[in-house]
């Protein structure tokens, strides 16, 4: 039997984050779904959006648009995490399920209210972390549990570390890094022990400010965190301002028994395997392998490597999950703890000691850091 489409209406905010990554345009690709209605309050950006994706009708406030239509998703375009928490609030009053930008919101509290809101009328929130939707990713953790690099040691990564090094990195794009730690870990964090310096010396509440495109309270421009998985996995997480190469280092290195595994961020970034437990190549001579969507060493089977089509997936993923009854592949509980690994870094420094995770104190530590 044939499935009707599933309604869809696009929140973007012109100036403000825009459309994120190409969400809009990944959503107009999105076969099982149709573009009902669009919502931006800029009026140019609205009038450009909606000749982009084609939507029917327009809005110049989401909510209007959420109260008018009665849609299935709604795609969260925004980049600026500060609309987040409300937009989320309003699409789950409306009865919708969402597909929105990463990162998921400023605080454990936000994230807290609106898992709640969610959970009680049973919807689905995916985030747009790509590489959990890229087949890619899947091969990867095959080849980890097919035990192609021994027992999982530690994972380690970096955000790119350019002019956004330290604490904006940390939220923008170490986002995608700890989102990858915790997928490969298969569990979360237990402690966190972090330290934070702003030109070399350590953070002190003089230092906080307010972050770039919304983020709030951050500080450093760099940082080094430490956590502890339950599964007893070690991960390192560190960023340091221009500090990062034309060939910078942003990807999760998986450290095994028996070899390595570099994964990068992104939809069908290819991967890399060194089966050398030196994880040293000059030592045993062997040489890095490929692993891509097809397997290590094996052809893609997919060409697809646009932004949008990794959105495509994801809401490919998001319809599946809707008609399953299951959770999406990048939800929002993973989102919440993605926020927690970052925010700990915070709560570390500020507490001057390692800290236990599930936090406590739900706000940002920063807020409340006395001079």
């Amino acid at each position: 039997m044939t499935q009707a489409p599933l309604k869809i209406g696009i929140i973007g905010a012109t100036g403000r984050g825009d459309y994120g990554h190409s969400l809009d345009l990944g959503a107009s690709q999105f076969g099982d779904g149709k573009i009902m209605a669009i919502a931006d309050a800029d009026p140019k950006g609205l009038e450009s959006a909606q000749k982009k994706v084609n939507a029917p009708k327009a809005f110049a406030n989401y909510r209007e648009m959420l109260e008018r239509e009665k849609l299935d998703i709604v795609v969260i375009g925004p980049r600026w995490i500060d609309q987040h928490a409300d937009m989320l609030l309003a699409a789950a009053e409306a009865g919708c399920h969402v597909y929105m930008e990463k990162p998921f919101c400023r605080t454990l509290a936000e994230c807290d209210q609106v898992l709640r809101e969610f959970e009680m009328r049973h919807l689905h929130i995916a985030i747009a972390h790509t590489a959990f939707y890229s087949p890619v990713t899947e091969r990867v953790l095959e080849a980890i549990q097919a035990g192609e690099i021994g027992e999982v040691l530690e994972l380690r990564g970096r955000g790119k570390e350019d002019q956004r090094g330290g604490g904006e990195d940390l939220w923008v794009l170490g986002s995608h890094v700890l989102g990858l730690m915790s997928l490969v870990a298969g569990c979360g964090a237990t402690n966190c022990y972090a330290t934070v310096q702003t030109q070399g010396k350590t953070i002190t509440s003089k230092d906080v400010v307010d972050g770039n495109e919304g983020l709030g309270l951050i500080a450093g421009d760099q940082l080094t965190a430490t956590y502890q998985f339950a599964s007893g996995v070690t991960g390192h997480f560190a960023s340091k301002r221009n500090a990062g190469g034309s060939e910078n280092r942003f990807a999760l290195q998986v450290f095994g028994s028996k070899g390595m595994i570099e994964l990068q961020t992104g939809y069908m970034q290819p991967a890399g395997i060194l089966r050398d437990s030196t994880w040293a190549p000059y030592r045993s001579k062997k040489t890095w392998e490929t692993i891509t969507s097809g397997g290590i060493n094996k052809p893609e089977l997919e060409r697809n490597t646009r932004y949008e089509n990794a959105h495509t997936e994801a809401l490919r993923d998001l319809a599946a999950a809707i008609r399953e009854q299951r959770s999406p592949k990048c939800n929002g509980l993973m989102g919440r703890r993605i926020t927690e690994l970052i925010v700990a870094v915070y709560a570390s420094q500020v507490a001057g000691k390692q800290v236990s995770l599930p936090l406590t104190h739900r706000e940002n530590p920063l807020a409340t850091w006395k001079p």
